[in-house]
């Protein structure tokens, strides 16, 4: 089964940017849809962006106009920019793999603070 590693969490300031990325194991199909989703301490996995083979793009209200989520299937590759970051944003951050089957990362810790 296609395993995935996620990178680029860590400690930011409010107003801050990060630039997450998940790399599959296995070829990254045009087909392959894509996702990030996150955990907050004490709060159930929600929904962030997702990205289709095709190259369209959903976000969750609480993020649209400060996340981008992108994909570069020579890489195998999809990407979370996080821009204007608040204590809010805060949790363990997902990557969604959806083919033949679904696949979660194991997350990366995203922590907004002063």
């Amino acid at each position: 089964q296609v395993q995935l590693v996620e990178s680029g969490g860590g400690l930011v300031q409010p107003g801050g940017s990060l630039r997450l990325s998940c790399s599959a194991s296995e070829k990254f199909f045009s087909i392959t849809e894509m996702g990030w989703y996150r955990q907050a301490p004490g709060k159930q996995r929600e929904f962030v962006a997702t990205i289709t083979g095709g190259g369209s793009t959903n976000y969750a209200d609480s993020v649209k106009g400060r996340f981008t989520i992108s994909r570069d299937n020579a890489k195998n590759t999809v990407y979370l920019q996080m821009n204007s970051l608040q204590p809010e944003d805060t949790a363990v951050y997902y990557c969604k793999y959806v083919l033949t089957s679904v696949v979660w990362g194991q997350g990366t810790q995203v922590t907004v603070s002063s």
